[in-house]
């Protein structure tokens, strides 16, 4: 970052240049705020820029995974496909960064490695990897969610002589691997999304699996003229709807239990859930599909059905079929065409559960039982999930204190947004939010839009100073807990709970009460003038 690029003394420093961190440079610039972002990558984009995989698309449709703060932009852009691939969520990115006019004020190559707190002065002063110490009064972390890769816990990748590519770091350029003997390991969002596609080059594939998932076909498609020119004259009922819903994605909210109904009834539910091609589709079919383990069992059920209807070899099948951990309970995956890679004669399955995995070796993978010859391996391993951005940048509060040693037991927070003895640091969709239990995008516009009015209330009241009081803290840490122990969420072992990261503390990271709820609660503090917040 050049010395030009630098302010002084900034009003805000936003890390990160991805959805939640250009929207907030805009909300705050719009005020007069003086506002600089730093962006570890050479573009905008945050998780859209890194991930590149084939196959990468998000989960939630295109008309709904969209900024709503400009109804001028929802009208000019349109989106071409049901679920939006990386390439184009990409360039809608780029394009709002152009519209808005917000390439100016970032700074791209440039990595924060530390942020300390000086008591004296009410000031952040923020160090990035290029030397350069940034102050600023409010620091804002728009890191995201799922952007911090996690490597594989296997010994010997240095040692292999092949190529190995992640998925969560794909060469921008992309790959060729025609004709190619393939390892991937990882059977998660970004494995069942590339797998199929991966299938279609190599020569030969081997899917190494610990853990299988639920995955339902996305029923992906171009959209129609038609229902795109409906969204863009309803976008603002849309819109409404989105933030009073439970997921960010409105859908009709059940009114039965599970048992309440018969097994011919459930099923039908199920089916209709299932052929709409979305998320929630079968969670939603039934009002205790989350909190009561029989309801549950019943589309998990459902669902393995599916898998094995799909699957010709009945050994493979029951393999892919998830029986460790509730329906829903880790994030469910949409498809296409996962499951029937299977039946491809050149595509293997390795059950890690079986015969675990002992090293990658100079020439391929070898497992408890059997050792096998690759030319490439991809890793689709996943991410240290909603506090890994946080924790890999040095950040000291009052007194000193490191945040990752304040989370050493697991993340506390008050509402994801604030940390008690860290004034004037802001986390969007930080850890105790509902963020990836929701449509991001809804979230972050949530929590930008509450950051800004509380960033301008202090302005207007001379304060200089916000932080969350312990006690507050304290009771929305147990408000989260409590919520989620009335759910089956905590008996899996899941990103959702930290439990795929070696040493990680085990809880619930995720706050399951409901978008529209959250935002009543959030909105409630802010008008009692920031309860549970000391200002000064």
């Amino acid at each position: 970052m050049s010395e030009a690029d630098t302010s002084p003394r900034l009003d805000a420093l936003i890390v990160g240049a991805g959805l939640s961190g250009l929207y907030q440079l805009k909300t705050l610039r719009d005020l007069g705020f003086g506002v600089r972002v730093v962006e570890a990558a050479k573009g905008v984009g945050g998780t859209w820029y890194w991930n590149r995989y084939p196959g990468a698309r998000c989960d939630v449709e295109s008309l709904s995974y969209s900024y709503s703060f400009s109804p001028e932009l929802e009208q000019e852009w349109t989106w071409t496909e049901k679920y939006p691939t990386q390439p184009e969520i990409l360039r809608y990115v780029e394009h709002v960064a152009d519209r808005f006019d917000l390439l100016r004020d970032i700074s791209f190559d440039t990595r924060v490695t530390s942020a300390v707190y000086d008591e004296r002065s009410r000031r952040w002063m923020v160090t990035t990897d290029g030397g350069d110490v940034l102050d600023t009064q409010f620091l804002i972390m728009a890191t995201g969610c799922l952007s911090v890769s996690k490597a594989p816990e296997v010994p010997g990748a240095e040692r292999f002589q092949g190529p190995t590519y992640h998925t969560g770091h794909w060469p921008h350029e992309g790959v060729d691997l025609t004709g190619k003997r393939l390892g991937v390991i990882g059977t998660g969002s970004s494995g069942i999304q590339s797998i199929p596609i991966l299938a279609e080059q190599a020569s030969e594939m081997t899917v190494f699996q610990r853990t299988p998932n639920f995955s339902m076909p996305a029923g992906n498609r171009p959209l129609a003229a038609q229902e795109v020119a409906d969204m863009k004259e309803n976008y603002r009922e849309w819109r409404s709807a989105q933030r009073a819903s439970g997921f960010g994605v409105p859908v009709p909210e059940p009114t039965q239990a599970a048992m309440e109904a018969t097994e011919a009834q459930r099923t039908a539910k199920y089916q209709d859930g299932w052929d709409k091609g979305n998320l929630v589709g079968v969670l939603a079919a039934y009002t205790d599909t989350l909190t009561s383990k029989e309801a549950n069992d019943t589309a998990a059920g459902f669902v393995r059905d599916k898998i094995r209807a799909k699957v010709h070899d009945p050994d493979v099948a029951e393999t892919l079929c998830p029986t460790s951990f509730p329906y829903g309970t880790k994030r469910p995956c949409l498809d296409t065409g996962y499951y029937e890679t299977f039946n491809a004669e050149h595509v293997h399955l390795v059950d890690l559960r079986k015969t675990p995995l002992q090293e990658i070796t100079e020439s391929g993978i070898r497992t408890s039982e059997a050792t096998y010859e690759v030319d490439a391996i991809v890793f689709a391993t996943g991410f240290d999930a909603m506090t890994g951005a946080l924790t890999a940048v040095d950040i000291r509060g009052k007194g000193g204190v490191a945040l990752k040693e304040k989370w050493g037991e697991g993340p506390r927070s008050y509402l994801g947004l604030a940390v008690a003895g860290f004034p004037n640091l802001f986390t969007i969709t930080g850890p105790s939010s509902p963020s990836v239990l929701s449509n991001m995008i809804v979230s972050i516009e949530q929590h930008v839009e509450w950051v800004t009015d509380a960033v301008s209330y202090l302005r207007e009241h001379g304060h200089t100073e916000i932080d969350a009081t312990t006690d507050a803290e304290d009771g929305w840490v147990a408000h989260v807990e409590e919520v989620g122990n009335h759910t089956l969420y905590p008996t899996a072992d899941s990103w959702y709970m930290g439990s795929n990261v070696p040493g990680k503390p085990r809880v619930f990271m995720a706050y399951i009460g409901g978008v529209g709820p959250y935002a009543d609660r959030i909105t409630e503090i802010a008008r009692n003038g920031y309860e549970g917040f000391a200002l000064s």
